[in-house]
């Protein structure tokens, strides 16, 4: 028994991909590709990917938000873990990256249930709500730029139904949100967040210390 979470050193976290991890070779594959890129630290840890997947089948998701697709890794998990009737609309601004991820959606035979909007996040939302959208998606995933999290995150719970779950990313931010001389912006934002979340009473919360820590936010 412990009170503390266990921290993963590279040996550990060998051994829980062994014991727990199911990736898909064509996945896999992906995630090897983005390795090469600059940017390959915005993709998530494969645990994380099959976590979503897994709440995505708890809550009987049919219609699924994602915020920041990057090369679509976290988007193969969402939308593979749908039925077959069910659609994630995916937003990001990243031509380049989201082309790798269209490619590895159509070999997956999930670019049926994928819809992409190049565009700004914040501008397609408030699209959806324009267009009368509030209340009709089940999940949402949030990986995109930290400045803008709380404004994600509010247009996001308009959308959800009641009882439907969002997801945020990199909410513990590599330890730096509890650094008290760490004043970057992105870190700044975050901590901003995270105490504005933690006092929403619209919602039951737990950040959950996978990845880059992963808070869960379900509407009330």
């Amino acid at each position: 028994m412990s009170n503390r979470t266990t921290e993963l050193d590279h040996r550990l976290q060998v051994y829980l991909w062994s014991v727990s991890l199911r990736e898909p070779p064509l996945y896999r594959r992906l995630r090897e590709e983005t390795a090469h890129l600059p940017e390959h630290q915005c993709q998530i840890a494969p645990e994380q990917g099959q976590f979503l997947a897994l709440l995505v089948e708890l809550t009987g998701a049919r219609r699924v938000l994602e915020i920041g697709s990057f090369t679509g890794y976290s988007a193969l998990w969402l939308a593979g873990a749908l039925p077959e009737e069910g659609r994630l609309l995916c937003c990001d601004i990243n031509p380049a990256w989201t082309a790798i991820a269209q490619r590895y959606w159509d070999e997956a035979g999930l670019g049926d249930r994928i819809e992409l909007r190049l565009a700004p996040a914040l501008d397609t939302l408030d699209s959806l709500l324009a267009d009368g959208a509030c209340g009709t998606f089940d999940l949402a995933f949030i990986d995109a730029d930290k400045l803008n999290y709380a404004h994600y995150y509010r247009r996001c719970l308009r959308l959800m139904r009641p009882g439907g779950l969002i997801c945020l990313d990199n909410t513990l931010w590599a330890g730096r949100v509890a650094d008290p001389d760490d004043h970057e912006p992105d870190t700044e934002a975050i901590r901003a967040f995270n105490a504005l979340i933690h006092e929403d009473p619209a919602v039951t919360l737990s950040l959950v210390p996978i990845g880059d820590g992963l808070t869960l936010a379900r509407k009330r």
